[in-house]
Protein backbone atom coordinates (compact mmCIF):
# COMPACT_ATOMS: atom_id res chain seq x y z
CA UNK A 1 0.00 0.00 0.00
CA UNK A 2 2.90 2.38 0.77
CA UNK A 3 5.73 0.63 -1.07
CA UNK A 4 7.91 3.15 -2.90
CA UNK A 5 5.83 6.12 -1.75
CA UNK A 6 7.12 9.43 -0.39
CA UNK A 7 5.86 10.62 3.00
CA UNK A 8 5.40 14.38 2.61
CA UNK A 9 2.22 15.52 4.34
CA UNK A 10 -0.53 14.10 6.52
CA UNK A 11 -3.09 15.25 3.95
CA UNK A 12 -1.93 12.36 1.73
CA UNK A 13 -3.15 9.54 3.99
CA UNK A 14 -6.35 7.52 3.76
CA UNK A 15 -7.85 5.79 6.80
CA UNK A 16 -6.71 2.33 5.62
CA UNK A 17 -3.15 3.65 5.27
CA UNK A 18 -3.23 5.19 8.75
CA UNK A 19 -4.52 1.97 10.26
CA UNK A 20 -1.82 -0.01 8.46
CA UNK A 21 0.89 2.33 9.79
CA UNK A 22 -0.38 2.17 13.37
CA UNK A 23 -0.93 -1.60 13.32
CA UNK A 24 2.56 -2.10 11.90
CA UNK A 25 3.99 0.17 14.60
CA UNK A 26 2.16 -1.84 17.27
CA UNK A 27 3.65 -5.06 15.88
CA UNK A 28 7.15 -3.60 16.00
CA UNK A 29 6.54 -2.35 19.52
CA UNK A 30 5.68 -5.92 20.55
CA UNK A 31 8.83 -7.24 18.90
CA UNK A 32 11.08 -4.63 20.52
CA UNK A 33 9.61 -5.20 23.98
CA UNK A 34 10.11 -8.94 23.48
CA UNK A 35 13.76 -8.13 22.64
CA UNK A 36 13.51 -9.75 19.22
CA UNK A 37 16.29 -9.20 16.71
CA UNK A 38 14.73 -7.73 13.56
CA UNK A 39 16.37 -7.94 10.14
CA UNK A 40 13.57 -6.60 7.93
CA UNK A 41 15.82 -3.94 6.37
CA UNK A 42 19.05 -5.91 6.38
CA UNK A 43 21.24 -4.64 3.55
CA UNK A 44 19.37 -1.33 3.21
CA UNK A 45 20.92 2.10 3.77
CA UNK A 46 18.93 4.99 5.27
CA UNK A 47 20.24 8.56 4.84
CA UNK A 48 19.26 11.04 7.56
CA UNK A 49 19.82 14.63 6.45
CA UNK A 50 19.15 17.23 9.13
CA UNK A 51 19.63 20.85 8.09
CA UNK A 52 18.00 21.95 11.39
CA UNK A 53 18.76 20.89 14.98
CA UNK A 54 16.91 17.80 16.17
CA UNK A 55 17.04 15.37 19.07
CA UNK A 56 13.92 13.20 19.05
CA UNK A 57 13.24 13.02 15.32
CA UNK A 58 16.80 12.41 14.22
CA UNK A 59 17.73 9.93 16.95
CA UNK A 60 14.44 8.01 16.75
CA UNK A 61 14.77 7.68 12.96
CA UNK A 62 18.35 6.43 13.34
CA UNK A 63 17.30 4.10 16.15
CA UNK A 64 14.37 2.84 14.05
CA UNK A 65 16.64 2.11 11.08
CA UNK A 66 19.20 0.36 13.27
CA UNK A 67 16.52 -1.73 15.00
CA UNK A 68 15.31 -2.87 11.56
CA UNK A 69 18.83 -3.99 10.63
CA UNK A 70 19.56 -1.15 8.20
CA UNK A 71 22.73 0.92 8.03
CA UNK A 72 22.51 4.68 8.64
CA UNK A 73 24.45 7.48 6.99
CA UNK A 74 23.77 10.93 8.38
CA UNK A 75 24.38 14.64 8.12
CA UNK A 76 23.88 16.54 11.37
CA UNK A 77 23.94 20.09 9.99
CA UNK A 78 24.39 22.08 6.81
CA UNK A 79 27.77 23.40 7.93
CA UNK A 80 29.25 19.91 7.70
CA UNK A 81 28.11 19.38 4.11
CA UNK A 82 28.65 20.85 0.65
CA UNK A 83 25.64 23.09 1.27
CA UNK A 84 28.15 25.31 3.08
CA UNK A 85 29.96 25.59 -0.27
CA UNK A 86 26.80 26.71 -2.04
CA UNK A 87 25.45 23.39 -3.32
CA UNK A 88 21.74 23.49 -4.13
CA UNK A 89 19.19 21.25 -2.41
CA UNK A 90 18.30 19.41 -5.65
CA UNK A 91 21.98 18.61 -6.26
CA UNK A 92 22.44 17.40 -2.68
CA UNK A 93 19.43 15.10 -2.95
CA UNK A 94 20.45 13.73 -6.36
CA UNK A 95 23.84 12.88 -4.89
CA UNK A 96 22.58 11.26 -1.70
CA UNK A 97 19.94 9.34 -3.68
CA UNK A 98 22.79 7.33 -5.17
CA UNK A 99 24.05 6.37 -1.70
CA UNK A 100 20.86 5.29 0.06
CA UNK A 101 17.63 3.31 -0.29
CA UNK A 102 15.55 5.78 1.76
CA UNK A 103 16.14 9.49 2.43
CA UNK A 104 14.88 11.20 5.60
CA UNK A 105 15.27 15.00 5.70
CA UNK A 106 14.57 17.98 7.93
CA UNK A 107 15.04 21.40 6.38
CA UNK A 108 14.21 24.98 7.49
CA UNK A 109 12.54 25.93 4.20
CA UNK A 110 8.81 25.35 3.83
CA UNK A 111 8.26 23.30 0.68
CA UNK A 112 11.74 21.78 0.73
CA UNK A 113 10.31 18.28 1.19
CA UNK A 114 8.53 18.40 -2.16
CA UNK A 115 11.69 19.68 -3.86
CA UNK A 116 13.69 16.83 -2.34
CA UNK A 117 11.11 14.19 -3.26
CA UNK A 118 11.04 15.48 -6.85
CA UNK A 119 14.79 14.92 -7.10
CA UNK A 120 14.97 11.48 -5.47
CA UNK A 121 14.29 8.12 -7.12
CA UNK A 122 14.10 6.33 -3.77
CA UNK A 123 11.40 6.89 -1.11
CA UNK A 124 11.68 10.22 0.66
CA UNK A 125 10.35 10.95 4.18
CA UNK A 126 9.73 14.50 5.37
CA UNK A 127 11.09 14.99 8.90
CA UNK A 128 9.94 18.63 9.00
CA UNK A 129 10.05 21.37 6.36
CA UNK A 130 10.14 24.82 7.95
CA UNK A 131 6.70 25.83 9.23
CA UNK A 132 5.05 23.48 6.74
CA UNK A 133 4.53 19.86 7.75
CA UNK A 134 5.93 17.21 10.10
CA UNK A 135 3.96 14.10 9.11
CA UNK A 136 5.90 11.52 11.10
CA UNK A 137 5.34 13.53 14.30
CA UNK A 138 1.59 13.62 13.64
CA UNK A 139 1.59 9.86 13.01
CA UNK A 140 3.28 9.16 16.32
CA UNK A 141 0.81 11.62 17.90
CA UNK A 142 -2.24 9.67 16.76
CA UNK A 143 -0.54 6.40 17.70
CA UNK A 144 -0.06 7.87 21.17
CA UNK A 145 -3.67 9.07 21.33
CA UNK A 146 -4.89 5.57 20.37
CA UNK A 147 -2.76 4.04 23.13
CA UNK A 148 -3.61 6.64 25.77
CA UNK A 149 -7.34 7.08 25.07
CA UNK A 150 -8.24 3.73 23.54
CA UNK A 151 -9.82 5.30 20.45
CA UNK A 152 -9.35 8.09 17.92
CA UNK A 153 -12.91 9.32 17.41
CA UNK A 154 -15.42 11.43 19.35
CA UNK A 155 -12.70 13.44 21.07
CA UNK A 156 -12.20 17.14 21.71
CA UNK A 157 -8.61 18.33 21.42
CA UNK A 158 -7.19 21.75 22.25
CA UNK A 159 -4.18 22.91 20.24
CA UNK A 160 -2.26 25.42 22.36
CA UNK A 161 0.56 27.88 21.71
CA UNK A 162 2.29 28.62 18.41
CA UNK A 163 -0.28 27.54 15.86
CA UNK A 164 1.05 29.82 13.10
CA UNK A 165 4.51 28.32 12.73
CA UNK A 166 3.88 25.01 14.50
CA UNK A 167 4.22 22.38 11.77
CA UNK A 168 3.26 19.65 14.25
CA UNK A 169 -0.24 21.09 14.78
CA UNK A 170 -0.63 21.73 11.05
CA UNK A 171 0.06 18.05 10.41
CA UNK A 172 -2.03 16.69 13.28
CA UNK A 173 -4.98 18.90 12.32
CA UNK A 174 -5.36 17.06 9.02
CA UNK A 175 -5.43 13.70 10.77
CA UNK A 176 -7.99 14.89 13.29
CA UNK A 177 -10.36 15.76 10.43
CA UNK A 178 -10.38 12.09 9.37
CA UNK A 179 -11.69 11.07 12.78
CA UNK A 180 -14.29 13.86 13.04
CA UNK A 181 -12.85 15.25 16.27
CA UNK A 182 -13.59 18.74 17.53
CA UNK A 183 -10.55 21.02 17.55
CA UNK A 184 -10.17 24.10 19.75
CA UNK A 185 -7.38 26.51 18.78
CA UNK A 186 -5.92 28.58 21.64
CA UNK A 187 -3.11 31.01 20.85
CA UNK A 188 -1.98 34.65 21.01
CA UNK A 189 -3.69 36.59 18.18
CA UNK A 190 -0.45 36.90 16.20
CA UNK A 191 0.17 33.13 16.35
CA UNK A 192 -3.24 31.88 15.23
CA UNK A 193 -3.62 28.83 13.02
CA UNK A 194 -3.17 30.03 9.40
CA UNK A 195 -6.56 30.92 7.94
CA UNK A 196 -6.05 28.73 4.89
CA UNK A 197 -5.49 25.68 7.11
CA UNK A 198 -8.48 26.43 9.30
CA UNK A 199 -10.61 26.77 6.16
CA UNK A 200 -9.26 23.50 4.77
CA UNK A 201 -10.00 21.68 8.03
CA UNK A 202 -13.56 23.02 8.00
CA UNK A 203 -13.97 22.00 4.36
CA UNK A 204 -13.01 18.49 5.43
CA UNK A 205 -15.87 18.50 7.95
CA UNK A 206 -14.04 19.51 11.13
CA UNK A 207 -15.76 21.36 13.97
CA UNK A 208 -13.41 24.16 15.04
CA UNK A 209 -13.51 26.73 17.82
CA UNK A 210 -10.97 29.55 18.07
CA UNK A 211 -10.46 31.31 21.41
CA UNK A 212 -7.89 32.81 23.76
CA UNK A 213 -9.71 31.39 26.82
CA UNK A 214 -7.56 28.43 27.87
CA UNK A 215 -9.61 27.60 30.96
CA UNK A 216 -12.83 27.28 28.97
CA UNK A 217 -11.13 25.19 26.28
CA UNK A 218 -9.60 22.71 28.71
CA UNK A 219 -12.86 22.31 30.62
CA UNK A 220 -14.30 20.54 27.57
CA UNK A 221 -11.18 18.87 26.16
CA UNK A 222 -10.12 15.22 26.30
CA UNK A 223 -6.62 16.18 25.17
CA UNK A 224 -4.45 19.27 25.04
CA UNK A 225 -1.61 19.43 22.52
CA UNK A 226 0.88 21.99 23.82
CA UNK A 227 3.48 23.66 21.61
CA UNK A 228 6.32 25.98 22.49
CA UNK A 229 6.70 29.48 21.14
CA UNK A 230 9.50 28.86 18.63
CA UNK A 231 12.35 31.34 18.96
CA UNK A 232 13.87 30.21 15.66
CA UNK A 233 10.78 31.25 13.65
CA UNK A 234 10.89 34.91 14.76
CA UNK A 235 12.79 37.56 12.84
CA UNK A 236 12.16 40.03 15.65
CA UNK A 237 13.61 38.87 19.02
CA UNK A 238 11.45 41.40 20.87
CA UNK A 239 8.31 39.82 19.47
CA UNK A 240 9.47 36.42 20.72
CA UNK A 241 10.20 37.78 24.19
CA UNK A 242 6.76 39.37 24.30
CA UNK A 243 4.94 36.17 23.37
CA UNK A 244 6.90 33.45 25.15
CA UNK A 245 5.13 32.18 28.22
CA UNK A 246 1.74 33.33 26.93
CA UNK A 247 0.18 30.10 28.18
CA UNK A 248 1.60 27.77 30.82
CA UNK A 249 0.17 24.40 31.85
CA UNK A 250 0.62 24.05 35.60
CA UNK A 251 -1.12 22.15 38.39
CA UNK A 252 -3.78 24.81 38.88
CA UNK A 253 -4.71 24.66 35.18
CA UNK A 254 -4.97 20.86 35.29
CA UNK A 255 -7.08 20.94 38.46
CA UNK A 256 -9.61 23.10 36.61
CA UNK A 257 -9.50 21.09 33.36
CA UNK A 258 -11.74 18.20 32.33
CA UNK A 259 -11.08 15.20 34.56
CA UNK A 260 -8.56 12.78 33.05
CA UNK A 261 -7.32 15.17 30.35
CA UNK A 262 -4.31 13.87 28.39
CA UNK A 263 -1.37 16.24 27.83
CA UNK A 264 0.69 15.93 24.65
CA UNK A 265 3.71 17.94 23.53
CA UNK A 266 6.07 17.30 20.58
CA UNK A 267 9.01 18.54 22.71
CA UNK A 268 11.33 20.21 23.42
CA UNK A 269 9.51 22.23 26.04
CA UNK A 270 10.79 25.50 27.41
CA UNK A 271 8.43 26.87 30.05
CA UNK A 272 4.99 26.05 28.61
CA UNK A 273 4.51 22.94 30.78
CA UNK A 274 5.56 23.14 34.42
CA UNK A 275 7.75 20.24 35.55
CA UNK A 276 5.32 19.70 38.44
CA UNK A 277 2.98 18.18 35.86
CA UNK A 278 5.43 15.43 34.87
CA UNK A 279 4.07 13.02 37.50
CA UNK A 280 0.45 13.57 36.47
CA UNK A 281 -0.97 10.31 35.08
CA UNK A 282 -2.20 11.99 31.90
CA UNK A 283 1.15 13.64 31.13
CA UNK A 284 1.96 11.58 28.04
CA UNK A 285 4.67 13.63 26.34
CA UNK A 286 7.65 11.41 27.16
CA UNK A 287 5.67 8.27 26.26
CA UNK A 288 4.72 10.15 23.09
CA UNK A 289 8.40 10.75 22.24
CA UNK A 290 9.25 7.07 22.75
CA UNK A 291 6.44 6.03 20.40
CA UNK A 292 8.35 7.74 17.61
CA UNK A 293 10.63 4.72 17.26
CA UNK A 294 7.77 2.34 16.47
CA UNK A 295 6.02 4.66 14.01
CA UNK A 296 9.26 5.41 12.20
CA UNK A 297 10.15 1.72 12.06
CA UNK A 298 6.74 1.13 10.48
CA UNK A 299 7.24 3.86 7.89
CA UNK A 300 10.73 2.74 6.92
CA UNK A 301 9.51 -0.83 6.52
CA UNK A 302 6.30 0.02 4.64
CA UNK A 303 7.91 2.31 2.05
CA UNK A 304 10.43 -0.52 1.50
CA UNK A 305 7.61 -2.98 0.82
CA UNK A 306 7.98 -4.94 4.05
CA UNK A 307 4.81 -6.44 5.57
CA UNK A 308 4.75 -7.56 9.19
CA UNK A 309 1.00 -7.93 9.74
Amino acid sequence: MLKGKDILTTAQFSLPELNLIMDTAAKYEEKIKAQEIIRDLDGKVVACLFFEPSTRTRLSFESAANRLGARVISMANAASSSVAKGESLPDTIRTVDGYADIIVMRHPMTGSAQIAADNAQHPFINAGDGSGQHPTQALLDIYTIRKERGNLSDLTITFLGDLKYGRTVHSLGYLMTLFKNKMIFVSPPSLKMPAELTADFRNRGAEIEETDDLKSALAQSDLVYVTRIQRERFENPEEYERLKGSYIIDQKIIDEAKKGITILHPLPRVDEISTEIDDYEGAAYFRQAHNGIYIRMALLALVSGIKVI
